[in-house]
């Protein structure tokens, strides 16, 4: 790119406002203007979206709600969106780049609980962290907070570099030895531990991070929308930008590991759907039920038995646990929510192009809706 470290530090300091974006699912402050809607079934949502929506100025939302035995149950779309609408979603790729680490384990290619430097030799710079750990933010390595900016990580944020020499850089540098604790004793949120387990899951596949994605995903569910990039430099910040279409930009060689895939709603909801039938997607099997059992459960009630942040709130590998409804959940900076009740099999996948604290208020406002027309139709199950 031939831009200065200072340069780049310059043009990330946007992101330190946004640090809270990437964190818990916190209910919003602004109340949604009421509106006369329907007492139950799905005919209830439209309009209490798309008063949010002219409410909040939103260019449009797309909301797709499933179950296990039907599949799509309910699709709706308001403003500029469609099925065909492609959206960056921020943070809701974390289970994405979860899921493909697991599909490696299950190959055999991986220990998700071995040191990362039993299979790379640049895993000597901190020899006791897992791919676990790197995935529930417990590896010990500086996360998004107090500073997304933070020096000795930059890489994560540069798409002409490549994956495995950023990840190189953050396992091995000296600049962060004092800022790093051990692993599984502080919960650390985001940053560069997440390209390092992309570096990891190219490094034991001998495949590109687009290989991956096209075998793990694209090929079994059928999810043609679905990519990864690395574009928060060449969009500056946190806001969304409207001006990008996800799709026209350059591949790069360092795609952000936990904030960089785009999709559509709908192919987000296919993903999903695959959580609730044991790993299963139409044209094959992504993991075993096994895996994706693991894949929500909360790792780290053991390690963090009062929750997270204070409130009820676990982590599983990818996912926030919701330790009181057992539900899992992800959201994103710019305002997608996506969610699994596990125990009666539904779920949904909202997407808006705002932001996370816009997300969770329309989420929040829908979501008991979602459960009275589910309840209804005697979906579920």
């Amino acid at each position: 790119m031939g831009t200065s470290t200072n340069q780049l530090a310059r043009r990330l300091v946007g992101l330190a406002a946004a640090v809270a974006a990437f964190g818990p699912i916190v209910a919003g402050t602004a109340a949604v203007a009421s509106t006369e809607v329907p007492a139950t079934g799905f005919a209830a949502i439209g309009p209490v979206v798309q008063q949010f929506v002219d409410t909040n100025g939103l260019n449009g939302a797309g909301l797709v709600v499933f179950d296990r035995e039907t599949g799509i149950v309910h699709e709706e779309y308001w403003g500029e969106f469609d099925a065909d609408h492609v959206s960056f979603i921020a943070s809701s790729t974390k289970p994405i780049t979860t899921g493909v680490l697991m599909r490696l384990a299950e190959d055999g290619l991986l220990d998700l609980d071995a040191p990362v430097a039993e299979y790379v030799e640049w895993g000597r710079g901190n020899p006791d962290i897992t791919a676990a750990q790197l995935m529930s933010h417990t590896s010990g390595l500086v996360g998004l907070g107090p500073d997304p900016t933070y020096p000795p990580y930059l890489c994560q944020f540069l798409p002409d570099q490549e994956i495995e020499a950023c990840a190189e850089t953050v396992f091995t540098t000296p600049d962060d030895d004092a800022d790093v604790v051990p692993p599984d004793t502080e919960f650390r949120y985001g940053g560069a531990q997440w390209q390092v387990a992309g570096a990891l899951a190219e490094a034991v596949s001998g495949r590109t991070w687009a290989e991956l994605v096209e075998e793990t995903y694209v090929e079994p569910c059928g999810l043609d929308s679905l990519g990864y990039n690395n574009h928060w430099i060449l969009t500056g910040g946190f806001d969304y930008p409207y001006d990008v279409d996800p799709t026209s930009l350059e591949p790069t060689e360092n795609p952000h590991m936990e904030g960089g895939a785009f999709i559509t709603a709908t192919d987000y909801a296919e993903f999903l759907l695959m959580h609730l039938r044991d790993g299963e997607c139409a044209n094959g099997q992504v993991l075993s039920p096994e895996s994706v059992e693991r894949w929500h459960t909360d790792r780290l009630v053991d390690v963090f038995p009062e929750g997270i942040e204070g409130e009820d709130t676990g982590y599983g590998l990818g996912w926030w646990v919701d330790r009181e409804t057992g539900r899992v959940s992800s959201n994103g900076a710019y305002g997608t929510v996506a969610w699994l009740d596990l125990d009666e099999g539904y779920g949904a996948s909202l997407v808006i192009e705002s932001s996370y604290d816009v997300g969770a208020q329309l989420s929040d406002s829908i979501e008991p809706l979602i459960d009275e027309a589910m309840t209804a139709s005697g979906s579920g199950g």
